[in-house]
């Protein structure tokens, strides 16, 4: 029987990076989504005609099961929760990778070399749940969402994978050390899954979206080792593009905040550190009525969106705000951050899903060298990503690239309280002389200023 699996498991192959290059661009990322969404139903179902395949009692429940609960599960999902969403998904592919590692490691006659790939995968997929798991528990507020520290945390947490590690390589060698070889995987998987559930918690949450991105890069190389061991291609091409996309984007998120993925690693970020200078000014509140009044008069305004926006899923009060600026001859123009938000383009996806149009948004350098000319900044649920303070030696956001929002000639912000952002910190540009504070839920704030607007 001839085996037509590799050549359609090619074809899924060439859809995975159509799929891939399309999602490049908001215009086609949707379709890039069905690229490749398209491709994985292919693999998946082409699989059932590989040679030897069995089991197929449990496996067809298995992904009837899986697939009834990710239906459903994503069509209920408000946009905001979307970052839970994207950490435990990505969990549950790690979890996939670990699994096919456990499989490939306890089937007697495994080769040294797959062993050995599979091992290396079962630790980065150990890592990637554990930690995935850890996020999406952080996002749901269901844990703490600042970083969990304690005593000589970075030793225990070094000792913890070192162990694991040393367990591993029993297996490998085939070393009976206080325990038959074979038995040396239990402990294995125990504290790589323990090491990856200690490395997440010191995480904060202005770290967030790197992590995630982080993870699904671990996730993807993961995924690719898995390939290798059991020799499915569309596995490893898959694997590699995602662990690629993964990597390049943890870097550029890292790079968004001007820190190194160790550091992050390290935790700390989104520690509450003690306020040790003194910001000059007061915070000036304004009404709904004299922002109204701002905004009608404006050649250009800048909004500038945070995680306050997604929290009080304003995104289309946003888009309302816009075309009723649009309508009156105002130049209208998004600031957007990188790591705004809790997920790598949280606000792009939030907007988009607003239907706001694609060529509004900015990215934080375009941004930076339009504010000097913009009237009027409104700062919607934002803080650190537009703290001058970064450019304090000595605080905890130094040398953090930020939206320079202060150089435009007012700004707004909404806001709900006067609490500090997730560095802990005094934001320098709330007290500013230009800076007025219109205070509430942003859903509601911005629904009084359009209904003033439209009276003027």
């Amino acid at each position: 029987m001839i085996d037509v699996t590799q050549p359609i498991y090619v074809l899924t192959i060439v859809a995975f990076v159509i799929g891939l290059i399309r999602m490049g661009n908001p215009a086609t990322a949707r379709s890039g989504i069905l690229w490749a969404g398209i491709a994985m139903a292919f693999s998946i179902a082409v699989t059932f005609f590989v040679p030897g395949i069995s089991n197929l009692v449990l496996i067809l429940p298995a992904i009837l099961i899986g697939a009834l609960i990710g239906y459903f599960a994503a069509k209920k999902v408000a946009i905001v929760d979307m970052p839970q969403m994207v950490a435990i998904y990505n969990g549950m592919g790690a979890g996939a990778a670990s699994s096919i590692a456990a499989i490939e490691l306890i089937r007697l006659g495994t080769s040294p070399f797959n062993a050995t790939i599979a091992l290396a995968g079962a630790i980065i997929g150990n890592v990637s749940i554990a930690g995935s798991v850890i996020a999406f528990l952080k996002l749901q507020g269901w844990i703490r969402q600042k970083p969990i520290t304690f005593n000589l945390q970075q030793a225990v947490n070094l000792i913890v994978a070192a162990v694991g590690v040393f367990f591993g390589i029993v297996y490998l060698t085939h070393s009976n050390f206080l325990l038959p070889y074979r038995d040396a995987l239990s402990p294995f998987f125990v504290l790589t899954i323990g090491y990856g559930l200690l490395m997440a918690l010191p995480i904060g949450g202005a770290d967030m979206p790197v992590l995630i991105s982080l993870y699904n890069a671990m996730t993807g190389i993961a995924v690719g080792l898995e390939g290798f061991a059991i020799s499915n291609y569309a596995m490893v091409v898959a694997g590699i593009l995602v662990g690629a996309a993964g990597t390049i984007l943890t870097l550029a998120m890292a790079t968004a905040m001007n820190r190194s993925v160790g550091g992050i690693l390290a935790g700390g970020f989104g520690k509450t550190q003690e306020e040790t200078r003194t910001v000059s000014g007061n915070l000036k509140p304004i009404s709904s009525e004299d922002v109204a009044v701002m905004l009608a008069y404006a050649s250009t305004v800048a909004i500038v969106p945070g995680f306050g926006m997604a929290s009080a899923q304003a995104q289309f009060k946003v888009r309302d705000l816009v075309d009723l600026l649009i309508g009156r001859g105002v130049k209208v123009f998004f600031a957007i951050h990188p790591v705004a938000g809790r997920m790598p383009g949280h606000m792009n996806v939030l907007l988009a899903e607003a239907g706001v149009p694609y060529d509004l948004l900015e990215d934080r350098d375009e941004a930076n060298r339009a504010f000097q000319d913009v009237d009027i900044a409104l700062v919607i649920g934002a803080n650190d990503v537009v703290n001058p303070a970064a450019r304090i030696q000595g605080t905890a956001l130094y040398g953090m690239p930020i939206l320079d929002v202060d150089k435009s000639k007012n700004v707004v912000v909404l806001k709900r309280g006067s609490g500090k952002g997730f560095a802990g910190i005094e934001n320098d540009l709330f007290y500013m002389d230009k800076t007025k504070m219109l205070y509430g839920d942003a859903q509601g704030s911005l629904s009084k200023v359009i209904q003033e607007l439209k009276k003027l």
